[in-house]
């Protein structure tokens, strides 16, 4: 039951941020070219750099399902317009939701490799942000990884709890459910709250 749950969560995360990235890609009134870049980019670039640190095959050579949904994503938004007339407002959710999946999948699978606790957590945090980062520089964004907000911090509440039920209790159901509630809730507070945190200039 745990690996049909992970694996419809991995399913659901990469879809959400290919989301992410298309919104971002019609922002910019980019061609259906740019759509499916940033659509994929953001939906595979952070499991594509956790797979090559942790030394294991890049999941999508083999898996190609996980490119079919990040071009259909794509295709979807470029050519359906009137569920995005407010896409502006959609953006940061659909990242945080995104940020919350694969969040999880990533601790699980540095876990799955008997990774550190420490490390399956940065694996965490990877897997969840690093995909935008990538998609925030290739569409010239300021990325969020780098500025004040509550974002990979949220990706590191959340993979703390994910170690703590999955690792040291033995209870992956709970690990999954409440790593992914406490990365979208911290996230979305953050959002809804515009919290910060401190930077070099107060």
């Amino acid at each position: 039951m745990i690996g049909e749950l992970l694996q419809g969560l991995d399913y659901f995360g990469t879809a959400v941020f290919a989301v992410s990235g298309a919104l971002v890609a019609d922002r910019k009134r980019m061609d259906l070219m740019g759509f499916l870049i940033l659509a994929t980019v953001t939906g595979i670039g952070g499991g594509t750099l956790r797979d090559l640190l942790l030394d294991r095959p890049v999941f999508w050579l083999t898996q190609w399902e996980y490119l079919v949904i990040t071009a259909l994503v794509a295709i979807a938004a470029f050519y359906v317009s009137k569920p995005f007339k407010r896409r502006s407002n959609w953006l940061p959710w659909a990242d945080a939701v995104g940020l919350a999946a694969f969040c999880v999948i990533g601790t699980q699978i540095a876990l799955s490799m008997d990774a550190s606790p420490m490390i399956a957590v940065m694996m965490g945090i990877m897997t969840a942000a690093f995909g935008g980062l990538i998609r925030d520089v290739l569409a010239g964004e300021p990325p969020l990884l780098l500025h004040r907000e509550i974002y990979a911090s949220a990706a590191l509440a959340g993979g703390v709890v994910y170690v703590l039920f999955a690792h040291w209790l033995a209870w992956p159901i709970a690990a999954v459910i409440l790593g992914f509630g406490v990365t979208l809730l911290v996230r979305g507070l953050g959002i809804h709250y515009h919290w910060h945190l401190p930077s070099s200039d107060g």
